[in-house]
C-alpha cells in the first residue's frame, strides 16, 4: 500500500508563553504543500526479523533507525493490535532541518497507512490521539487540512483558507538549525493579533502582520536565510517567511516564477498550491 506524505509551512508563528513541561505554548497556521516522500508499507511473510524493518532511498536520514517515526508509529500501533511484521519503504525527497514537518508527515502517514492495510478501523480522533504521542506537528497530518495550530502546536482547529491559485517557491540552503538554538533566542509574548485572523484578509496585508517569531533570532545567527527571504521578495513574492525553527524559507506568489538559478547550491521547490 502506497500513499504521499506532504509537507507543510506555517503561516506565522508566535511562542506565547514556556509551560510547565519545558516546551512553549504557541500559535500557528498549518497549511500543506504538495512537496512530498513516498511510503510503501508490505505486509512480510516471515516472522524470523524485526516485526517491523525501515528502508530509506533518497535523502541520506542520520541516527538509529528505531528512532524513526515511521518506525515508532509501527511500534504504537502494534502494541495495541499485534500487528503482522511489515516493510517499511520509504523514499525521502522532504529535506529534514527545515522546519516543513517531513518526519512528523511520514509518522502520521504510516499509521493511516497501516489503519487501512490491517483494517483497524481507527476514528480520526483515535488516529490524533495515537499521532500526538508520536509530535506536536504530526496530528496535523491526519486530517492534511488547513488548519490553526495551538498548546504546542497539536491542539488544531479547522480554518478556511484557499491559496490553491498561488504558486509558492520553497529554499532550503545547506543551513541546519537546531530547535534548541532556534528557541534560544526566543522571548515569549501574546501577539498583538492572531494569524488565524489575518489570514483571512487579503494576502497583500501579510507582510506587515504575520510574523514567525524564530526569524529575529535565527536571522541574526544565519544572515543567508534572511538573505533568502528578502531575495524572495525583491522577486515579487506577495508573502515570504521562513517555516517552522527553519531554515527553509517559502514564498508566495501570484504567478510562475522561474528563481532556481537564483538559489544555487540550496534546495529548491516550486509549484502551484
Amino acid at each position: 500500500m502506497l500513499c504521499f506524505p506532504n509537507a507543510k509551512i506555517n503561516i506565522g508563528l508566535n511562542i506565547i508563553e514556556r509551560r510547565p513541561d519545558n516546551f512553549h505554548n504557541l500559535e500557528t497556521v498549518f497549511y500543506p504543500i504538495p512537496l512530498s516522500d513516498i511510503l510503501e508499507i508490505i505486509e512480510k511473510d516471515s516472522f524470523a526479523d524485526a516485526k517491523a524493518e525501515l528502508v530509506i532511498t533518497g535523502m541520506e536520514i542520520a541516527g538509529n533507525p528505531e528512532a524513526n517515526l515511521c518506525i515508532k508509529a509501527y511500534n504504537l500501533l502494534n502494541k495495541d493490535f499485534d500487528l503482522p511484521p511489515v516493510k517499511i519503504l520509504l523514499h525521502k525527497i522532504i529535506p529534514m532541518g527545515a522546519g516543513l514537518g517531513g518526519g512528523s508527515s511520514d509518522g502520521a502517514f504510516t499509521l493511516t497507512l497501516l489503519n487501512s492495510l490491517f483494517e483497524l478501523n481507527l476514528t480520526t480522533e483515535q488516529l490524533i490521539n495515537y499521532a500526538s504521542k508520536l509530535g506536536s506537528d504530526c496530528p496535523f497530518f491526519i486530517n492534511n487540512k488547513p488548519a490553526f495550530g495551538t498548546e504546542k502546536g497539536n491542539r488544531l482547529k479547522n480554518i478556511v483558507l484557499n491559496i490553491a491559485d498561488h504558486y509558492l517557491v520553497l529554499v532550503k540552503p545547506p543551513v541546519f538549525v537546531g530547535t534548541a538554538e532556534a528557541y534560544a533566542g526566543i522571548v515569549p509574548h501574546w501577539p498583538s493579533g492572531s494569524a488565524a485572523e489575518w489570514v483571512k484578509s487579503p494576502m497583500k496585508h501579510w507582510k506587515s502582520h504575520i510574523v514567525n517569531d524564530f526569524e529575529k533570532s535565527v536571522f541574526e545567527k544565519h544572515p543567508e536565510i534572511k538573505a533568502i527571504k528578502s531575495e524572495l521578495y525583491n522577486h515579487g513574492a506577495i508573502y515570504a517567511s521562513m517555516t517552522g525553527s527553519g531554515s527553509a524559507v517559502y514564498g508566495i506568489f501570484d504567478r510562475e516564477v522561474l528563481l532556481k538559478k537564483n538559489f544555487e547550491n540550496c534546495f529548491y521547490w516550486a509549484g502551484k498550491l
